[in-house]
């Protein structure tokens, strides 16, 4: 670890919670067609309407990986009616846009009076190696801490930001289906990655979910499931179809979650959100979940899939953040690649290094 003897924990360094003011938004440009078969085309326009509504409150950072990729983005953000401020483009080949899961994951800890940032850069096999190649994905945050001159550490296992969740506090949510599977780090315990996420993230209090949504290819992400709101108060997804095959696994998650305590052995509080209505691109069910949302400086970007559930999420999560605009995003097409708003965003706190 350049500059540091210890761990990041040891340290003195924490990942802060999504809600955190941040310094900006870290964004891959799409650009992968077979992530979206036969539906490519409409993707950049959302892209282009999440920087529409993410670049007044903050900066908006965009891996590019060739002058062409960046002109295209450009024209799509024009269209957009997205002024050229507050958007920065970077060379950074990258693989695929799911920036949350290849992306940096940045820890803090205050310092003389100031905020230090390090880079988490977690190895990335592309959810198992299921899409290969991802070599570039996997280079991203240690171009970004080059870039930056922000140290950047590398734990040595595979892990991706979309299948953990922090209050900021020390508590971590996560998921069983996920971090255990063979297809990860197939030589860890589940003690062992707890000891990795401790050391790198600062958290020390873990809770395990079960399984995920179906339709969802990177076995049980939490951000399609359960996210923190703010330290003590999760919401998650319930299926109210007995008969839909979510209906089962998500009403054990929500029964682990009642028995869960955060850091300081509190019960959490839990809000229920709608799952839309079932999801098909011919016989692929989408992973289409309102827990796919990102906090942002003033906003909350809201995947949106089905007016009618749509405006109850909306307001679920309007009591949960009633100091933010809720903003829907129409994911209808962006779900085809099997991944919405969070998937493809990732957080820079803001930090005075």
């Amino acid at each position: 670890m350049p500059g540091y003897q210890e761990t990041p924990a040891d340290a003195g360094f924490r990942m802060p919670a999504e809600w955190a003011r941040h310094r900006g938004t870290w964004l891959s440009w799409p650009h992968r067609e077979s992530s979206w078969p036969d539906k490519f085309e409409p993707v950049p326009a959302v892209f282009a309407e999440m920087v529409r509504h993410l670049a007044p409150r903050e900066e908006v950072h965009i891996n590019v990986g060739t002058a062409e990729l960046e002109a295209g983005a450009r024209a799509a953000l024009a269209r957009a009616g997205v002024p050229d401020v507050n958007v920065f483009f970077h060379r950074h080949p990258t693989n695929d846009a799911w920036c949350r899961d290849h992306g940096p994951i940045f820890v803090q800890r205050p310092r003389n009076g100031r905020i230090e940032q390090l880079i988490v850069d977690w190895g990335y096999n592309a959810w198992g190696g299921k899409y290969p190649p991802f070599e570039d994905d996997d280079r991203i945050p240690t171009l970004i801490g080059a870039k930056f001159g922000i140290p950047v550490v590398h734990p040595g296992i595979v892990m991706e930001g979309g299948s953990i969740d922090v209050n900021g506090l020390g508590t971590l949510l996560t998921t069983e289906a996920c971090l255990l599977h063979p297809n990860r780090n197939p030589t860890l315990s589940k003690g062992q990655i707890e000891e990795y996420l401790h050391d790198y993230l600062g958290v020390d209090h873990f809770l395990w979910l079960g399984d995920g949504i179906e339709g969802d290819d990177t076995d049980g992400h939490v951000d399609d499931l359960t996210r923190f709101v703010n330290p003590k108060t999760v919401v998650t997804v319930v299926e109210e179809d007995p008969a839909d095959r979510n209906y089962r696994p998500l009403q054990e998650n929500l029964e682990r979650l009642a028995r869960m305590t955060d850091q300081d052995g509190r019960a959490l509080d839990i809000i229920t959100l709608p799952m839309p209505r079932p999801m098909y691109e011919g016989d692929q069910r989408l992973p289409a979940s309102y827990a796919n949302f990102y906090v942002a400086n003033g906003a909350v970007l809201m995947p949106a899939y089905d007016p009618e559930q749509d405006d109850v999420a909306a307001a679920a999560l309007a009591r949960c953040f009633p100091d933010r605009t809720i903003i829907p995003i129409d994911c209808t097409d962006l779900v085809w690649g099997l991944g919405a708003i969070h998937c493809v965003t990732q957080q820079w706190p803001e930090a005075s290094s």
